[in-house]
């Protein structure tokens, strides 16, 4: 008993803890400066047109700070859109950031968009498989088979989860090889506050992993429906 406790301990905190600190990480940083020039959204627009990337828009959404390779839209949410904020001026390079891969043609973003379409597809038929299980046991009498059946289902699900988790390189590359270099050498960041905008960029680089994470607590939630 005293095992499984802790082995429910450390997947739980697999599963939260990364999302944990990216929110902690976005947070600290967040407060308004009124030294800054210039919103996130301001920011993103002036970068955009320093890289000649006049056909990328940018605009407020609900769904996270992200970039949209069909829609050429840099994306940034409400906090990051409209404040003055260390997290917002980092955060919006960092979008722009994928936004200058897009345009260079950069092959791990054309292969993280195309597995990022199928990963919902495949959240889908994991689900449609894993409901249908108990069906197939009624219809079928062949418990073995349904065994099959779940094992297939969860490994689709666990698909999602690695599909989240090989996006790091490009958000590791749009941080650190495209916006960090941009940030210094325009100046835009003061030195001292340098540090914290590493620190933000590793946080919204690993903003996906943190997803990747939560997508365990689907695996965990169907073996729990099922009893297995």
């Amino acid at each position: 008993m005293g095992i499984a406790l802790i082995l429910l301990a450390g997947f739980l905190a697999l599963a939260f803890l990364p999302g944990y600190w990216v929110r902690s990480v976005l947070k600290k940083h967040s407060a308004q400066r009124p030294d800054f020039p210039g919103t996130g959204a301001e920011f993103a627009r002036h970068l955009l047109a320093r890289m000649g990337l006049t056909s990328v828009g940018v605009e407020e959404t609900d769904l996270g700070d992200h970039y949209d390779t069909m829609a050429k839209m840099v994306r940034l949410s409400k906090a990051h859109m409209h404040r003055r904020s260390l997290a917002a001026v980092v955060v919006a390079a960092h979008e722009v950031g994928h936004a200058m891969q897009d345009a260079t043609g950069y092959p791990p973003l054309a292969a993280r968009t195309r597995l990022a379409k199928q990963a919902q597809r495949i959240e889908l038929v994991g689900s449609i498989v894993m409901l249908a299980a108990p069906l197939v046991l009624v219809l079928v009498k062949a418990p073995h088979l349904v065994l099959v059946q779940i094992f297939v289902g969860l490994v689709i699900l666990a698909m999602t989860v690695l599909m989240h988790a090989v996006t790091l390189p490009v958000e590791l590359d749009a941080s650190f090889r495209r916006a960090l270099p941009v940030l210094e050498a325009g100046n835009y960041i003061d030195a001292r506050d340098m540090a914290s905008a590493r620190e933000l960029l590793r946080a919204a680089a690993f903003t996906y992993v943190a997803s990747a994470a939560l997508s365990l607590l689907d695996v965990m939630r169907w073996l729990r429906v099922l009893r297995i």
